[in-house]
């Protein structure tokens, strides 16, 4: 693998960002002087996914200080894996690492990440949580049931207990915008690419301040959209399914043709009563589960951008560069071309699938 310097930028930090304005002066605080150390040219890309609270407003007050640092606001709350992907598609940098707010992830193992790649030649280098002690038990054993099902689903490339804190190269990230999925879970993309990879383990910190943005509802949602996008085990296990419920319909009537020979008919109401729930509960989860994936072919055929982004602090800057200066440009040097300003106030749309 070789390093592609993109723009002089040899570094970019991609941070999404939702109501976050309680933490953001302790993020500043740890990660400024982490990347300041590493000696290399760098950009901080904070993605503001829709906030409602003053993160916008944090952003540029802190930008003011801090020339490195880069906002990308989208105009509406387009969740989290989307707004990874619109930083993902802005950064610049020859490597980019992704990684929280809430600093449960330490930025001090950028660093390390960063020399591991290029020490080995890697393209990815995934953040391990070797330790889990500061979270919740309940979040422990369902982390542990997501990565477990994950890996039995999709296959053991997928590292377990790795979030989406990791550093990718150019040649990966370039990689993963040329994928069409509309629904993105980097946790199981990344690894699907194939390109090699290391590991750097560390203890997972509480939160530094503020509130989870991830409660149970987007975590069962998460899981959903892990399994439906990487597997049709779902769609198996209805057949499955469908299969027992025949023959335990079959053994039902067997029996009662046994029982109408013998002469030992009963008015059974019970039995009757069981194998209509029975089948009705059977066929109401196939008909869940197949509806699941109908309704993510539909959504892929609406082809609508997964986000929208209403300013980019970098092409403002690039805009303001005086006539005969040359401007960085914001599109990889492999990639597709930097995207036209919209006319007529019309939105700027991220990541649109291919025709």
């Amino acid at each position: 693998m070789t390093a592609v310097h993109h723009d002089r930028t040899e570094l970019s930090v991609v941070i999404p960002m939702y109501n976050e304005e309680e933490v953001l002066p302790v993020l500043v605080e740890r990660l400024r002087p982490v990347l300041d150390g590493t000696g290399v040219s760098y950009e901080v890309v904070a993605v503001d996914d829709g906030s409602t609270d003053k993160t916008a407003a944090r952003l540029e007050d802190l930008r003011a200080g801090w020339p490195q640092l880069r906002v990308v606001a989208l105009r509406r709350n387009s969740g989290h894996q989307a707004a990874l992907t619109a930083g993902l598609h802005s950064a610049r940098g020859a490597y980019v690492a992704s990684i929280d707010a809430d600093l449960q992830d330490p930025p001090e193992k950028i660093p390390e990440m960063l020399d591991l790649a290029k020490a080995q030649r890697l393209d990815i280098v995934y953040g391990i949580r070797s330790d889990r002690s500061t979270d919740t038990g309940f979040k422990r054993r369902t982390a542990g049931a997501y990565y477990w099902l994950i890996r039995r689903l999709v296959g053991k490339s997928v590292p377990s207990q790795a979030g989406d804190f990791r550093l990718l190269s150019r040649e990966a990230v370039d990689a993963l915008k040329t994928l069409p999925d509309q629904q993105q879970v980097y946790r199981l993309l990344v690894p699907w690419l194939g390109f090699p990879s290391g590991q750097v383990t560390y203890q997972r910190d509480e939160r530094a301040a503020g509130e989870t943005k991830y409660p149970l509802r987007k975590m069962v949602g998460l899981a959903i959209t892990s399994i439906t996008s990487f597997s049709a085990a779902p769609l198996r296990l209805a057949t499955w399914l469908g299969v027992v419920s025949f023959f335990t319909c079959l053994a039902m009537l067997v029996f009662t043709l046994t029982a109408y020979a013998l002469g030992n008919t009963v008015p059974g109401w019970t039995s009757l009563f069981t194998a209509m729930l029975f089948l009705g509960g059977v066929q109401l989860i196939c008909f869940g589960l197949l509806g699941e994936y109908v309704g993510r072919i539909y959504t892929a055929v609406q082809q609508r951008p997964t986000y929208f982004i209403a300013s980019d602090s970098g092409r403002t800057a690039e805009a303001a560069t005086p006539a005969g200066t040359p401007a960085a440009s914001t599109a990889p040097a492999n990639g597709p071309a930097a995207e036209p300003k919209v006319p007529s106030g019309r939105p700027e749309a991220g990541q649109l699938p291919p025709a």
